[in-house]
């Protein structure tokens, strides 16, 4: 349980420094590209969406 702790706390912290240092970076384009962006987003909620209730099912059929 502890190792599990320690890798989400991992993933945690590598994410906020990633999201961090990839907030300085603009994109002159975004605006122009609102379709492609929202669709984008879309794929990328679906795909967690997907895994979190994979990793639930497996939580519960393991316990």
């Amino acid at each position: 349980m502890e190792l599990m702790l320690g890798l989400v706390l991992l993933i945690l912290i590598f994410a906020v420094v990633s999201t961090l240092l990839l907030t300085e970076k603009a994109d002159e384009n975004y605006g122009s590209s609102t379709k492609r962006n929202t669709t984008n987003l879309t794929l990328i909620y679906v795909v967690i969406l997907f895994i979190a209730l994979a990793s639930l099912g497996i939580y519960i059929w393991r316990a």
